[in-house]
């Protein structure tokens, strides 16, 4: 309920900022100039082959890795007007997190188009993206062509692993990184809880909303089967040894077994392509352990 209600707040600013209107996925009158704020749209505009149309990247995107050589526009929720401007965009394309609304209205002021999309957080979610991006960039062949050639192949997988629900009954815990002594987990309303429903498995934090940092006493009752985090989360953890010893995760199943999984964040959460082969990758690995 409370993730519910940031979102229609955040919503409501925006639309205090710009022409509240939803996504229609139209072609834009001119998409010969791109800023991205999102790495999983900059991810999808290199595999429709647009990669010559992006003028300028946000920090989140840097995959695949020569987007991150392009000028930046900053953090994707406070990105910089005289970044976007400067370089004489015809086209902002941005995920529903894009900010401040102060910016987009001065963007939009000097008569730059503003396209954003929403984000849901499953497979289907995944292809409605890249068919909305095919369509703002006049490229819907191209998108309908990606999604039968690599999407479609990795849900049919995705199917096939989780069918009948046999991996229901693992439980997954996802670690974002570690404050103040205590890991912050996925909870019910975020990408990490989609990209395990993906999986097919449970979210063994279910029952928190959003990002929290949670307790020792919480994350040992959860009793994860399998925990994943982000390479950069480990980070702040330090070495995979260090991570299995943290007080918070010591005696749960998933350290004791030492089912911990590392991969990149974007990948598992940045819900574009890469995030299919995630889900693969890590239903794969829940189901070769025995329950």
């Amino acid at each position: 309920m409370m993730v519910m209600k940031m979102l229609m707040m955040r919503i409501t600013l925006l639309c205090l900022a710009l022409p509240c209107l939803a996504n229609t996925c139209t072609t834009a009158r001119d998409p010969a100039r791109i800023s991205v704020a999102g790495g999983s749209l900059t991810e999808i505009l290199y595999r429709l082959g647009a990669e010559k149309q992006i003028v300028a990247v946000d920090s989140t995107s840097n995959y695949p890795p020569e987007a991150s050589k392009l000028p930046s526009i900053g953090y994707i929720r406070n990105i910089s007007a005289e970044g976007i401007l400067s370089l004489y965009p015809t086209l902002i394309l941005g995920e529903d997190d894009i900010g401040p609304p102060a910016v987009l209205a001065q963007v939009h002021a000097m008569g730059i188009d503003i396209e954003i999309l929403t984000e849901e957080h499953s497979a289907q979610g995944i292809i409605d993206k890249i068919r909305c991006i095919g369509s703002i960039i006049g490229e819907s062949g191209k998108a309908n062509e990606l999604i039968k050639q690599f999407m479609l192949p990795r849900i049919d997988e995705l199917n096939i692993l989780t069918k009948k629900g046999r991996l229901a009954n693992k439980k997954i815990l996802f670690i974002l990184s570690l404050q103040a002594g205590s890991p912050i987990v996925g909870g019910t309303g975020t990408s990490a809880g989609g990209l395990i429903r993906m999986t097919g498995s449970s979210n063994a934090m279910a029952d928190v909303a959003g990002w929290k940092a949670t307790s020792t006493e919480a994350i040992i009752s959860a009793a994860p089967d399998f925990i994943v985090i982000s390479r950069r989360g480990l980070n702040t953890f330090g070495e995979l040894d260090e991570m299995r010893l943290h007080p918070a995760l010591r005696f749960t199943p998933a350290a004791k077994a030492g089912n911990i999984v590392v991969m990149d964040g974007m990948q598992m959460l940045g819900f574009g392509p890469r995030t299919l082969d995630a889900a693969v990758t890590l239903s794969r690995r829940f189901s070769s352990t025995k329950p």
